[in-house]
């Protein structure tokens, strides 16, 4: 059964492809760009982590092998092959192997970007303006060179055609214009962040002579043309999609690009349901296998293949936060907008005893918004400039938070746990409850503490319904209701449910996306991912610390008020996550000694030579 309440296996390959700094900050280099002047690389904060002219990424194994091919199993359908537009479900791989970007992203630093198309990046100390200038070898599949004519095609067909992200940020371009025989230079808004020069730089480059902007915003079946290191090959629509490996490919010796893209083939195989993806892994029909559910990692891998050593399992650390899922208190209803009610549905959560029975003790519980990573606030102090920060915001942290001794409640896992009862029961008399005949009623007017989990498939109704049966020996009665998709996001996008159950993806370079995620307005806007309505001016000061940050320290510091402030505020239950990531693959295949702060990446592994 799939599990869906994390993104792990392919949805973190394809968060990879779509999300900016996603990384853990793995030490500095000497190569601080100079204001105004080009340079080879750019870093969100601080100096990028490699010199100029530098070999390869530390991540990749710079001899493998070039050959073989790899097959990946992937659920579901499709029914287009453009990523970058909002129709169709588009086939999985052409933005990651054909289409390529002005500059390209390592994966073991925060957020640093390296030249690609662009041979260099030039932008001021405010950040006003950026200028890249293209690389003079790069091209494009078909032969013809990646020109300036491309770049400025791409970023005004994408901001007036493109996807919703593409049409936000690239509209805040105030002036777009060609600079000499090879350059670019984009003139932003007053309005703009100290991110915009990068996502710039992440912009995919398609070529002017082979796209119809008339015809851009329609899906087709067609095969796309890109300047990336695989053309596609083949496309049977809705089952696979193979792409062939370029002989000719410009940047195979660049450092940003050796020691990647090593099989001659890569072909995405579709499967219908999760079953059948597993079965096709047990007979062989793909070569790696992503896994997420803890049922099937503790009990499903006992098949031939494995125990004779042809699969391998293997786990893989990752340096990035693990997110936050959690269940939702709507803080916009009553009791919700009272702390003490939230913070005793907090302690009667037993996670011992839900890991234990259900998940073979396999989840690691979340206790922080930025877990598993430096940017986590749990058990740590606050350090001077953290405190700073948060000075004119006293209540809004607590004592052991602000002084790294805080965790969340332990069960003794009996799922019977009356300690943590007494505890919540206390909470709840303080904020005006009380036990009448087993039922927890208002003080005020006698109405029983009721409420409602939307859930959007079975596995969340599983967690809900466990949930329920511990708030029941508290006197409070759960309903659980599942609804269709529609329904369901009809609902979360108006914040019409009492909680529900969400999952915040968090980087290690958090930007304006939290404004999205937790600020005042936002809080009051539909549509919005603050769905716990946390309208908190504490908060909004500490994201505005951390847009106005310019180096990592200070941003650190930064995001760790911010995570003291949320975690204070007990707007959510914590559920829990993966701690290292889960692969089944083939004995064949070969990955490199040194992971990166992402886990595994397909593009460095390789074909073992038979």
């Amino acid at each position: 059964m799939k599990n869906h309440l994390f993104y792990q296996g392919f949805a973190a390959a394809a968060m990879r492809s779509i999300c900016l700094g996603l990384l853990l900050i793995a030490g500095a280099g000497t190569a601080q760009a100079e204001p105004g002047k080009p340079a080879h690389a750019i870093a969100m904060h601080g100096t990028p982590k490699y010199e100029p002219g530098f070999a390869h990424f530390g991540y990749v194994n710079a001899d493998a092998p070039k050959g073989g091919a790899l097959t990946i199993g992937v659920l579901g359908s499709f029914d287009s092959i453009n990523p970058l537009i909002v129709k169709g479900v588009a086939a999985r791989g052409v933005r990651e192997h054909t289409l390529e970007s002005l500059m390209g992203r390592s994966l073991d630093e925060p957020f640093s970007l390296y030249g690609l198309l662009a041979e260099t990046i030039e932008t001021d100390d405010e950040r006003t303006y950026v200028e890249f200038t293209l690389n003079p070898e790069a091209k494009f599949s078909d032969g013809k060179t990646v020109t300036s004519e491309d770049v400025l095609f791409s970023w005004d067909l994408l901001k007036t055609k493109g996807r919703p992200n593409h049409r936000t940020y690239y509209g805040k371009v105030a002036k777009a214009e060609k600079v000499g025989e090879r350059g670019v230079r984009f003139t932003f808004t007053n309005d703009v962040d100290r991110e915009i020069p990068l996502i710039m730089g992440l912009m995919p480059i398609l070529p002017k002579h082979a796209i119809d902007p008339e015809t851009f915003e329609q899906t087709t079946l067609d095969a796309m043309i890109g300047s990336g290191p695989y053309m596609i090959d083949n496309v049977d629509p809705g089952g696979s999609i193979t792409f062939r490996r370029n002989p000719d490919y410009w940047a195979r010796d660049l450092g940003v690009k050796r020691g990647q893209d090593n099989f001659d083939t890569i072909r995405y195989e579709y499967f219908r349901d999760n079953n059948t993806l597993f079965e096709a892994f047990k007979k062989g029909l793909y070569d790696a296998r992503p896994e997420d559910d803890p049922t099937r990692w503790a009990t499903g891998y006992d098949f031939p293949a494995v125990k004779d050593g042809r699969v391998v399992l293997q786990e893989f650390e990752t340096g990035v936060p693990k997110g936050m899922s959690a269940f939702v208190f709507n803080t916009r209803r009553a009791p919700f907008d009272d702390i003490r009610v939230r913070q005793a549905l907090v302690r009667l959560f037993d996670f011992e005893w839900i890991n234990r029975s259900l998940y073979y003790d396999l989840y690691s519980r979340t206790q922080s918004y930025f877990e598993g990573s430096e940017l986590s606030a749990i058990g740590k102090p606050a350090s001077d400039a953290e405190k700073t920060l948060l000075a004119d915001w006293g209540d809004s942290v607590r004592d052991d938070v602000m002084d790294g001794t805080y965790g969340l409640p332990q069960t003794d896992g009996s799922g019977r746990d009356r300690e943590g009862l007494r505890a919540a029961l206390k909470l709840l008399k303080d904020a005006g409850f009380e036990t009448k005949d087993g039922v927890l009623v208002s003080k005020t007017n006698g109405t029983p503490f009721n409420f409602e989990i939307l859930v959007a498939n079975k596995e969340q109704e599983r967690l809900a319904l466990t949930y329920g049966r511990t708030l029941k020996r508290a006197g409070i009665t759960v309903s659980v209701r599942l609804v269709d998709a529609a329904q369901y996001e009809r609902r979360r996008i108006a914040y019409d449910y009492d909680t529900i159950q969400n999952f915040w993806f968090e980087s290690l370079s958090p930007g304006n996306e939290q404004l999205f995620y937790w600020s005042g307005d936002a809080a009051k806007t539909d549509g919005t991912r603050n769905y716990p309505g946390i309208d908190n001016p504490a908060v909004d000061a500490m994201i505005s610390a951390l847009l106005a940050a310019r180096e990592r320290p200070a941003f650190v510091d930064a995001v760790r008020a911010l995570d003291r402030v949320l975690v204070s505020g007990a707007y959510v239950v914590p559920l829990f996550h993966l701690p290292k990531q889960w692969m089944a693959r083939k004995a064949t295949l070969g990955v490199p000694e040194e992971t990166s702060l992402y886990g595994y990446v397909f593009e460095t592994w390789w074909q073992k030579p038979q």
